[in-house]
């Protein structure tokens, strides 16, 4: 498979909330943080996406998803570490996220679990934690600075 990945354009917008919403992810504050979302496209078509919440120091990584035709690939992982490697880039120390389905892959990027209430209070904040994701959505968390990224 050939992709490329990068920064989301304001006109991939709706293909990213297609996929997301096929995938069963949240949309709700995505729009506020358009300008640190990824997607990996094939050719002109969205197959992917990652995006980040920079909230100072810590970020959520949110919306990390792959057409569902072409999971299993390694495309998920591409996502997964490029969104980590522009938090690094943007100076983000700690990575939270929330999920029901994916703990296990996450871990493998160095995330562990932790409780809700040891999440940084900005991203508490945030509308993934305080409307978007149900109560029993997994929090995990990243030092940026014990892991290599690239």
């Amino acid at each position: 498979m050939k992709f490329e990945i990068g920064l989301a354009e304001p006109e991939e917008r709706t293909a990213v909330s297609e996929l997301l919403e096929r995938s069963g992810l949240p949309l709700d504050g995505l729009s506020d943080h358009w300008e640190t979302a990824l997607v990996a496209r094939d050719g002109t078509r969205v197959i992917g996406s990652a995006a980040l919440e920079l909230y100072g120091r810590a970020a959520l990584l949110r919306s990390v998803a792959v057409d569902r035709q072409l999971r299993g690939q390694g495309l998920g992982q591409h996502l997964t570490k490029s969104a980590l490697g522009l938090a690094k880039d943007r100076g983000v120390l700690r990575v939270y996220l929330l999920t029901e389905t994916a703990v296990d892959f996450f871990a493998r990027f160095g995330f562990r679990p932790i409780r809700r209430s040891e999440v940084a209070v900005e991203v508490q904040r945030s509308l993934e934690f305080t409307h978007a994701c149900p109560e029993s959505a997994q929090a995990m968390v990243l030092q940026l600075s014990k892991h290599k990224i690239r």
